[in-house]
C-alpha cells in the first residue's frame, strides 16, 4: 500500500514537471486543498483542480525545465486516507540565450492523499525553506508563457 502512495506522489510531481496537465488533474481530488502561505501565495484554500491547473499552465511552460526532487517520503496511513511528508528541492530553469539563470526554492511538502477506489491527493500544502538563484525568473517564465 505504502509503495501505491509512493508512486502516486511521484508521479503527480512528474507530471507537473513534464506539463502534463490531465495526469496531474486525474491524481487530484476535487476540491484539491492548496497551501503556498509560507511562500507568500495567500491562505490555503479548496479549489478545483482545474483552477490550480491553469495557474501553474501561466507560469511553469515558461521555464525551459523544472525539476521537483523529493526527498525520503514518510507515509502514514489510517484507514482510506495517508499523509505523506518530504523534503523538496525545486529547481526552475531559464536557457543561459534568454538571460536567464535558475532559480531553486527549498522546503517540504505535506501531501494528504485519500483512497476512493484508487489513491489520490486531496492536499498539498508546501513549508518554505529557503530561495536561491536569480529571483527575476518566476516573472520572466510568467511572461514568456503569456
Amino acid at each position: 500500500m505504502t509503495q501505491d502512495i509512493a508512486n502516486i506522489v511521484h508521479s503527480f510531481f512528474a507530471a507537473i514537471d513534464a506539463r502534463d496537465w490531465t495526469r496531474a488533474e486525474t491524481l487530484m481530488t476535487n476540491p484539491f486543498h492548496l497551501d503556498y502561505s509560507s511562500f507568500g501565495a495567500g491562505p490555503g484554500a479548496d479549489l478545483p483542480p482545474g483552477e490550480i491547473l491553469t495557474g501553474w499552465k501561466a507560469m511553469l511552460p515558461g521555464f525551459d525545465n523544472t525539476h521537483h526532487q523529493l526527498g525520503a517520503l514518510s507515509i502514514e496511513t489510517e484507514g482510506n486516507s495517508a499523509t505523506v511528508r518530504a523534503n523538496v528541492i525545486a529547481t526552475h530553469q531559464i536557457k543561459e540565450a534568454d538571460g536567464g539563470d535558475t532559480w531553486t526554492v527549498y522546503g517540504d511538502y505535506v501531501l494528504v492523499l485519500v483512497k476512493d477506489g484508487s489513491w489520490r491527493i486531496a492536499s498539498n500544502t508546501f513549508n518554505l525553506h529557503l530561495l536561491t538563484g536569480n529571483s527575476e525568473l518566476p516573472a520572466l517564465a510568467q511572461a514568456r508563457a503569456a
